[in-house]
């Protein structure tokens, strides 16, 4: 009987090897484990050292969880805290100005170039 039950229990884990491509737990590991690959692609100009480095410095305040898989490689996972989700809301917010207000701003930094920034400056004479 318990060899029975130990080759039930190697079937069930053999049945969810997320390695096999056959897996059907495979594609939701993948995209979990290919966060990081997406941020790092989505986020332009930053090497993976410097996001990693971020994304530990954002465990370090609080907004986000890092969790290390014992896998070999090591696996690891981000995601965002109660205080992180209720720093989303601003920062959509914020997104959300930045892009209503995105061709004024190139606007003005168009016409402040054009002369200068010389329309601010006192005169020196």
């Amino acid at each position: 009987m318990l060899e029975t039950e130990q080759l039930a229990s190697a079937s069930r884990l053999l049945a969810h090897d997320t390695f096999d491509n056959r897996c059907p737990l495979r594609p939701i590991m993948d995209q979990t484990t290919s966060r990081f690959a997406q941020l790092h692609a989505r986020v332009g100009g930053i090497s993976q050292k410097m996001l990693s480095q971020n994304l530990k410095a954002l465990a370090r305040a609080g907004l986000v969880t890092r969790h290390v898989a014992p896998t070999n490689p090591p696996q690891v996972t981000y995601s965002l805290t109660e205080l992180g989700v209720s720093l989303a809301g601003p920062l959509t917010d914020l997104f959300r100005w930045f892009g209503r207000h995105g061709d004024e701003l190139l606007a003005a930094q168009q016409h402040y170039d054009s002369h200068d920034g010389s329309a601010d400056q006192p005169n020196s004479h």
